[in-house]
């Protein structure tokens, strides 16, 4: 029955969140419409869809997604290679509970982590 999700998080500049996505993290811009205060990029099988929302305080932003990827070492190489920052606390490793993950801010502070499953 349920086949995707397509998570929705805040931006506040279009263009900036665009760049960031498209520049960065190597995503691609969805759609052949380009709807005011409204984003779709996708990487692979994933889209990310954004809403404008002009007020939003970064540091008050508690936006998150959790990615799943079967190469998460060749990822976080790439990242890094293109120059994209890494969060502070969010360096590649093995988590307790099985995952090796790392995470990103985006520019509005939504919370990007990227993990694969160990056991696999």
């Amino acid at each position: 029955m349920l086949t995707e999700i397509n998570p929705k998080l805040p931006m506040r500049d279009k263009n900036v969140t665009r760049e960031f996505y498209l520049n960065k993290l190597r995503f691609k811009e969805f759609g052949s419409a380009d709807f005011d205060g409204y984003l779709m990029v996708e990487r692979d099988r994933i889209q990310i869809h954004f809403f404008e929302f002009n007020e939003l305080d970064p540091k008050e932003n508690y936006g998150q997604v959790y990615i799943r990827t079967d190469n998460v070492d060749e990822l976080y190489r790439s990242f890094l290679n293109d120059g994209t920052k890494i969060h502070p606390n969010g360096h590649l490793q093995t988590k307790p509970w099985g995952q090796k993950e790392f995470s990103i801010l985006d520019p509005d502070n939504n919370l990007l982590t990227f993990g694969q499953n160990t056991d696999k």
